[in-house]
C-alpha cells in the first residue's frame, strides 16, 4: 500500500490532487490518503481527513511506500519504520506555507538513500515510478539510525 499523508497542519490539495490523478492513469487502487481540511477530496483512493496518532502508525507500518509533503516529523517517522519516503515540498508561490523551508528540506535530503524527491506535481509520476522501480529491485533501504559519521561528531562534541 502506498501511504499518502499531508502532516497534521496545514492542507496540501495540490499533493493530494497529483497523487489521485497519478493513481486514476495508473490503475493503481493500492493507496490511502490522509488530506486533512483540505478542498479536494481524492475519487481514486481511499481517504480520511484526519488519523489519530495510532492509526497514523498502523497505516506507516502497513505502507510499502510513503508520499508526504517535506516535513520533518514525516520524513522521520518514515525512517523510524524503514520506509521509503516521497516528499514535495509545500511552495510558497501556492500560499501553501509562508517561508521555502521545504523546499531546502527536499534539496538536502534529494540525495539520501530511500528518500525520492517531486519538487513539483508534474515531477510525482516520475518519483512514484522510480521509487516503485527501487521497491521491485529491493534498493530503497532507508536507515533506521542515524549515519555513523554523525554519531561520532555528536559523541565527540558531547566529550569536550
Amino acid at each position: 500500500m502506498i501511504f499518502v499523508t499531508i502532516g497534521s497542519m496545514l492542507p496540501f490539495d495540490r499533493m493530494i490532487q497529483a497523487v489521485d490523478r497519478w493513481a486514476q492513469e495508473t490503475g493503481c487502487d493500492d493507496l490511502f490518503a490522509q488530506i486533512g481540511n483540505g478542498q479536494y477530496e481524492p475519487r481514486h483512493m481511499r481517504w480520511e481527513r484526519m488519523l489519530g496518532p495510532r492509526e497514523f502508525s498502523q497505516k506507516l507500518e502497513a505502507a510499502s511506500l510513503l508520499v508526504a509533503h517535506a516535513g520533518m516529523g514525516t520524513v522521520i517517522s518514515a525512517m523510524e519504520a524503514g520506509k521509503p519516503v516521497i516528499v514535495m515540498p509545500r511552495r510558497v508561490a501556492y500560499h501553501e506555507v509562508t517561508t521555502e523551508h521545504q523546499v531546502h528540506t527536499a534539496e538536502w535530503l534529494q540525495d539520501k538513500p530511500g528518500i525520492f524527491v517531486a519538487f513539483s506535481e508534474a515531477d510525482l509520476p516520475a518519483a512514484l515510478s522510480l521509487a516503485q522501480d527501487h521497491l521491485e529491485m529491493g534498493t530503497t533501504l532507508i536507515s533506521r539510525s542515524a549515519p555513523a559519521e554523525f554519531v561520532n561528531k555528536v559523541r565527540q562534541f558531547l566529550v569536550e
